[in-house]
């Protein structure tokens, strides 16, 4: 269980509500998935359709509401994305088997992507940098970042920090992790908010043949700091590949730093939340804060 609030979702519940809700695939096998991811328990149906069951209990509207702005958000992804990605084909209803509601959309084929698979392709890093660029160029329609998680403004993180901070003193070097945020949280914003996938760790990207096929989880897709999908070259890529995206993308030293500032704000979270729990996605954080405390340019 990585959460407290935790939903137990299994194969067995999951055939009961494909049965019900989507009998049209009542027939397909069922299997879930070792997600790499922390907020879903992913199932694949058949060849061709996957379920995403939230974990973390919640109203069942809001819920719902929540499910649906994200196939939104998911279809408005796809139509800028240069790479396959999911489309939503439906939401699944609370019932006595599962509380709240789920998703069932596409499934793309393709391997989980690693901190340190492709670190070193330059292929991947022109693969990421293109997908930053084709997002950016969506039109906002006067959008602005809303919401209190990652691409707003850096200082609002400041409570959350101290508490990454006074939960790592076991397991890193806080002293100077806590420079270091004192220095990224004072970076001005580096231009105005652009369209982005917003959480581009590698649970997120598929990869085929040694280059990126496929993107996941867009359903934050929306409005943010043009920083805030640099955190993909600090999770996924070595010093080298990462100029290689930095130049593609023509980031300037602030751009970049935010990038970072983003990418440290979101690896201190990962490293002592997932301990225990995640494994993977504590290595993650600490891989992304090597990569970080190594490189002159934070």
């Amino acid at each position: 269980m990585m959460h407290d609030d935790q939903i137990h979702i299994d194969v067995d519940t999951v055939r009961g509500l494909v049965a019900d809700q989507f009998p049209e695939y009542r027939h397909e096998r069922i299997v879930q998935l070792g997600s790499a991811g922390t907020d879903n328990a992913i199932f694949r149906i058949g060849s061709g359709v996957a379920a995403r069951f939230p974990l973390r209990a919640m109203n069942p509207l809001e819920c719902a509401e929540m499910l649906r702005r994200e196939a939104a958000a998911m279809t408005e992804f796809a139509q800028h994305s240069p790479y396959a990605t999911p489309r939503p084909l439906g939401l699944g209803r609370p019932s006595a088997l599962y509380p709240i509601a789920w998703a069932v959309q596409g499934w793309i084929d393709g391997e989980t992507a690693t901190p340190d698979g492709l670190a070193a392709s330059a292929a991947f890093a022109l693969d990421i940098a293109d997908l930053i660029a084709s997002l950016r160029a969506a039109d906002t329609r006067g959008r602005r970042f809303d919401g209190p998680g990652r691409g707003g403004n850096l200082p609002d993180h400041d409570d959350w920090m101290d508490v990454c901070f006074r939960n790592s003193g076991a397991l890193l070097d806080v002293a100077r992790l806590r420079g270091m945020w004192a220095r990224l949280r004072e970076l001005p914003p580096s231009g105005p908010d652009v369209m982005s996938h917003r959480d581009l760790i590698p649970a997120n990207l598929l990869v085929r043949d040694g280059r990126l096929a496929g993107v996941l989880d867009a359903g934050g897709f929306g409005p943010a700091d043009p920083a805030l999908d640099l955190v993909a070259a600090w999770h996924l890529l070595d010093r080298d590949r990462r100029d290689i995206v930095r130049s593609r993308l023509g980031s300037d030293d602030i751009e970049w730093a935010r990038g970072a500032a983003w990418a440290f704000q979101q690896a201190m979270g990962l490293v002592w939340y997932y301990q225990r729990t995640h494994p993977g996605m504590s290595t993650l954080g600490r891989s992304t804060l090597s990569r970080l405390l190594d490189d002159p340019v934070v």
